[in-house]
Formats: structure tokens, C-alpha cells, sequence
């Protein structure tokens, strides 16, 4: 591992593979960590990331973020290509995987921990490190595979109960399970609070039983990447805050929308978008 000589108390810790994504204008840092860590500092959070990457890594966005970090020979790398089928992603390497001993010790007392795979690389054992810490998981990596080409393709999620019991809440997409319902009712299960995110269509969340549908403001769209980790990690921070997650699930809905209308991580909120969106318009009597 790559060591911090003295690393500081952060507030939030996010795990999982900074990665390389590979698009028409370059090379650029992707990955639910990317996006989370970025977002969680735009909310005045102390952000720390464990990972694992390439010496050469594009990581100059997250600059002023400490890394901890697992030297690898090639980051893990995506590309999304646009084929008759639609889109397509493929990943043509994978970094090594991320477990607890990782963590720099000041760090495993967290407050928030958000658990980020985006290849199947985050140790599902790692979700019982942080028995104080207030527990987000993303699990996308965890719903998806490739084969021997690196097309990546949808899978089963078996630890799922497992990961979710110890979890304080979690986020995914409708997309992650790939709109079946009855992986949704599997993982409500385990856990008390979920939120299912539909792009433009909003959200909802799943709270001891209940579902309520939060409708996101229509924007004009430029780019969805990323909307999805800026969502759990508006949803997170807030959460934690508040221990509202009516409150969190309409904080982040507005965060992720006006994400989309910048391209990757130009995304990030800004001040005055955090402000602006934690401002609850009520409607007219």
C-alpha cells in the first residue's frame, strides 16, 4: 500500500477503484470514487479515498484529496462505445482488489463510509471494519461482470444480504438490476433504507416499508455521467445530517439533475448549487 506519513481525520471515506475512462477527448478519472470523493469536498466534508491505481494515473481533478492507495500495473479502465445494440461498455483492465487493510487506522472511525465498487474490486468482508461509521454502499460493481473481451455485462449479486444487513443505507439504479423488481424486494429484505434512481424520471425511496417517488426537475441534458454517484453521496452526507431520508432523497434529486447538464465531472456541485438545493420550495396554497 501506498502510505499517508500522517494521515488527518476525514469525514467521509469513500473505497473503490479511481478508474480510466477512455473517451473521444482523452483519458480522464472516472469511477464512483471520483465522482463521490469530489462531491462530499463540494459539501465541506474532509474527504479521504482508498483505491487502487496505475503510477501514471489522470488524477489531477481529485488533487488536495488524500489517497491511499494499492500500486497497480494498469488502473482499471473503461469505454463505452455506441453500437447498433445501444451502448456497450467494456473494461480492458482491472486493478487489484481493496480490502481492510487498506484503511489507514484514523480513517476506520469515518463517520460516513461509502462503499464504491465499480469491478467487483471492494472485499464485501470490508463492510464489518467500520462498526461505529454510518455505512453507504453504491453497489453497481458488485451487479456486474465481463468476459473474455471485456464486455461488461449484468450478474446476480450473492452477497448482497450480507453487505446490506451491516449497511446503513444504499443507493442503486433501476439499470444496476436491470428493472427487475424482484431484486429490489430481495434487497429491501436486508436493509431499511433504499433508494432506486430512474434518470430524468426522479427516484424513490424505500424507508421501513414505505415508497415515496421524488420527481427530478426537468433539465436539459448534457451528460448523465456520474449523476448517479453525485445522487448517493448528496443522499449520504444528508442523511447522515439529518437522519431524514425524505429530506436526503429531495436534496439529492435536485444535486444529480443539475449535474447533467455539464459534462463529467464539470458536474461537480458548485457552492451556490449546494445552497440552492438546500433550500425546500414549498408549492403555493
Amino acid at each position: 500500500m501506498q502510505s499517508l506519513m500522517r494521515p488527518e481525520p476525514i469525514d467521509y471515506l469513500v473505497i473503490g477503484h479511481i478508474t480510466e475512462d477512455l473517451t473521444p477527448a482523452g483519458p480522464t478519472p472516472g469511477g464512483t470514487v471520483s465522482y463521490a470523493a469530489l462531491t462530499a469536498k463540494a459539501l465541506g466534508l474532509r474527504v479521504g479515498i482508498v483505491s487502487s491505481h496505475a503510477a501514471g494515473a489522470p488524477l489531477q481533478p481529485l488533487e488536495g484529496i488524500p489517497i491511499a492507495y494499492l500500486p497497480a500495473e494498469h488502473s482499471t479502465t473503461f469505454e463505452n462505445q455506441t453500437t447498433p445494440e445501444g451502448r456497450v461498455q467494456y473494461l480492458y483492465h482491472a486493478a487489484p482488489m481493496l480490502d481492510l487493510s487498506l484503511v489507514p487506522e484514523p480513517w476506520r472511525s469515518a463517520p460516513i463510509v461509502h462503499l464504491g465498487p465499480v469491478a467487483q474490486e471492494v472485499d464485501p468482508k470490508i463492510v464489518w471494519g467500520f462498526p461505529d461509521s454510518f455505512i453507504g454502499v453504491t453497489p453497481q460493481g458488485w451487479l456486474r461482470s465481463w468476459n473474455d473481451e471485456g464486455r461488461v455485462h449484468p450478474v446476480e449479486w450473492p452477497e448482497a444480504a450480507f453487505v446490506l444487513a451491516k449497511a446503513s443505507a444504499a443507493v442503486l439504479s433501476i439499470e444496476d438490476v436491470q428493472h427487475n423488481e424482484d431484486w429490489i424486494e430481495d434487497m429491501l429484505g436486508s436493509i431499511r433504507i433504499l433508494v432506486v434512481t430512474e434518470g430524468a424520471a426522479g427516484a424513490r425511496l424505500y424507508w421501513n416499508g414505505d415508497v415515496r417517488y421524488f420527481r427530478a426537475p426537468v433539465m436539459k441534458e448534457v451528460d448523465a455521467t456520474g449523476a448517479g454517484d453525485i445522487f448517493a453521496t448528496a443522499f449520504f452526507a444528508r442523511l447522515f445530517k439529518t437522519r431524514d431520508p425524505w429530506e436526503a432523497t429531495r436534496f439529492a434529486t435536485q444535486l444529480a439533475a443539475i449535474s447533467v447538464t455539464r459534462p463529467g465531472l464539470l458536474g461537480i456541485p458548485t457552492p451556490a448549487e449546494v445552497q440552492t438545493s438546500l433550500m425546500e420550495i414549498l408549492p403555493k396554497v
